[in-house]
């Protein structure tokens, strides 16, 4: 029986943080969550970058929020990008969101502004955007 691919994540930062804000929040949010990452074989590790861009009141020329969070995870048995489980993808975005929305509450509640609690969002169209962002580093 050959072993199963496993995954943890190893750490993560914010890498790359924008606020830009009046004296309240945006009566409305446009949001967008972009996916990339790198495979290291040499380390078997895969770093994935979620850069999340909010926009205020529809301006989307603007952004409100910029944000780069960068998780690191190292795998098990995986030798190639190929070996990479397809779960793997949208699962390393579910395991990294929450600490990217945790972040934005509090950045937003220590500028002295009500905290921005995002809602909770379907992740799952990123599997495929991610999946065509990923490069090797060998």
């Amino acid at each position: 029986m050959a072993n199963q691919a496993s995954f943890q994540l190893n750490d993560y930062i914010f890498n790359e943080i924008m606020l830009r804000f009046d004296k309240e929040l945006p009566k409305e949010l446009t949001v967008d969550i972009m996916p990339s990452g790198i495979f290291h074989i040499k380390n078997n590790s895969f770093d994935l970058t979620i850069e999340f861009i909010a926009f205020k009141d529809n301006d989307t020329k603007n952004p409100f929020i910029k944000i780069k969070c960068n998780g690191n995870f190292l795998f098990q048995n995986i030798k190639s990008q190929d070996e990479i489980p397809e779960y793997f993808y949208s699962n390393s975005i579910a395991i990294l969101f929450p600490y990217l929305r945790a972040f934005i509450s509090v950045l937003t509640l220590q500028s002295n502004i009500p905290p921005l609690v995002l809602p909770t969002y379907n992740l799952s169209n990123l599997e495929k955007p991610l999946k065509e962002n990923t490069t090797i580093n060998e």
